[in-house]
């Protein structure tokens, strides 16, 4: 009995990590832009579907992750409705009646379907393109359904619970993006050494660390400007016994104190305390840390940038799906902001 539990698991995981990342990050962004402009994500299937359908719709209306104004996601499978019109039009055209009295040209309509050949599914996603709506489909990898809409979820499964537990994770991260791109913080990471202060080895004294000019008013105006700034930071001297926590924090007191004298701030600091030879995932460029920072702080990675001094800072901010700036002799902690702050108010106007 639990070879079979454990193959199912291994069947379950394998088809969830097959998912194509880009149709995910796709359809996020649909249904984020249907969102932005004020209009509606619309959810509907049969079954084990419709369960999904009213799931994803509450983490909209309710919430997923985040405190944050409610958006507008709704159902079509009320009982009232589908046994209502099922009975006086025919159970083909349950969703097709509701998306008529509903739906509003731009809205996003996503029709769940295992096997992509549900004919009420199929019809109201062929009766929401006529309409104007953004069709979606969440699908296997059988039926029409994946190839008549404008942005496919297709789980590479024929297997009826291997495609729901995989497009109900895919919604689940679906639910994170949006909710995130509606109303996650934006965030400016930075590192620390040869960034925003010179580099010296293994610092072990406060009293050794020293901004660079212009920082503290460089950070305060990213501060002014809603911009988190957070440090992600590697510090091997820990691994090493160069220094120890303690002394670091210290370090940082010092540093938040200079910066404090400019009336600037950071939000947090996180730092990698390994060597290179312990392979973990939080010294860079591994994420761990800025995916710590977003789970914490509810960023918003697309609206984020990076600033570091090395290839390491660049490949993790660029992996972590952020904009990086890389600073060096000919552009400076100050003008890598004047950047971001010029990019900031050009996709604002």
């Amino acid at each position: 009995m639990a070879l079979l539990i454990e193959n199912e698991l291994r069947e379950s995981a394998s088809v969830i990590s097959s998912i194509d990342s880009r149709q995910i990050e796709d359809v996020a962004a649909a249904i984020l832009g249907a969102v932005r402009n004020k209009k509606k994500a619309i959810f509907f299937g049969n079954g084990g579907s419709a369960a999904d359908a009213m799931h994803i719709a509450a983490e909209f209306s309710g919430r997923y992750l985040m405190e944050r104004p409610a958006m507008n996601g709704i159902s079509l499978n009320s009982l009232s409705s589908i046994t209502g019109i099922g009975n006086d039009y025919g159970y083909e055209r349950v969703f097709v009646r509701q998306l008529e009295a509903c739906m509003e040209a731009g809205d996003a309509v996503i029709g769940i379907s295992t096997s992509g050949t549900s004919k009420n599914v199929v019809l109201a996603m062929q009766r929401a393109k006529e309409l104007g709506g953004v069709t979606i489909a969440f699908t296997g990898a059988g039926g029409v359904l994946k190839d008549m809409v404008d942005h496919p979820l297709v789980i590479p499964s024929k297997s009826t619970p291997r495609i729901q537990e995989a497009y109900f994770c895919a919604g689940h991260i679906i639910c994170g993006l949006v909710e995130k791109g509606m109303y996650g913080r934006k965030a400016v990471f930075i590192d620390r050494d040869d960034t925003i202060a010179k580099d010296v080895p293994y610092c072990s004294r406060p009293e050794d660390l020293h901004l660079f000019p212009g920082v503290g008013k460089a950070v305060k105006r990213l501060n002014d400007a809603g911009y988190l700034v957070i440090m992600i930071t590697n510090q091997s001297g820990i691994g090493r016994g160069r220094f120890t926590e303690e002394t670091l924090a210290k370090i940082h007191d010092k540093m938040l104190g200079d910066l404090a004298a400019d009336g600037a701030r950071l939000d947090a600091i996180y730092y990698c305390p390994h060597t290179p030879e312990d392979g973990c995932r939080c010294r860079k460029p591994g994420t761990e840390l800025i995916e710590r920072a977003v789970r914490e702080h509810g960023i918003d990675l697309r609206s984020s940038y990076f600033i570091g001094d090395r290839d390491h800072d660049v490949e993790a901010g660029t992996t972590a799906g952020c904009k990086c700036i890389r600073v060096g002799p000919d552009l400076g902690f100050p003008e890598a902001v004047n950047i971001i702050l010029k990019e900031g108010r050009r996709s604002s106007s």
